[in-house]
């Protein structure tokens, strides 16, 4: 990675929420269920800032929410995702599911 873009990388990761941003309930629960999804990545060893992180909203056996911690070129690497499903309500992690 270029420094120039990991620079970039730090600053996004580094913006703080505004009170916009805080007064939407959507916004607060996303970043709490990311939080916690994000939490759990890292105890099981996911360094997050070099990872493609998507989200998805899912709705079997409940509503949840599943971020996918992948390879940043998947075209030249393949496997190894780390998904995290989240419980929507509580944000309590449901399940861990690897890639291979």
């Amino acid at each position: 990675m270029t420094g120039a873009l990991n620079c970039s990388i730090k600053k996004i990761m580094n913006m703080t929420l505004t009170k916009e941003d805080l007064a939407d309930e959507f916004v607060v629960s996303l970043a709490h269920i990311l939080g916690a999804a994000n939490r759990r990545a890292r105890q099981l060893g996911c360094d997050i800032s070099q990872s493609l992180v998507t989200i998805s909203e899912h709705f079997d056996g409940g509503k949840f929410w599943r971020i996918n911690y992948g390879v940043k070129n998947p075209v030249a690497q393949r496997g190894g995702d780390l998904i995290v499903e989240v419980n929507a309500e509580n944000a309590e992690v449901k399940r861990i599911l690897r890639g291979q």
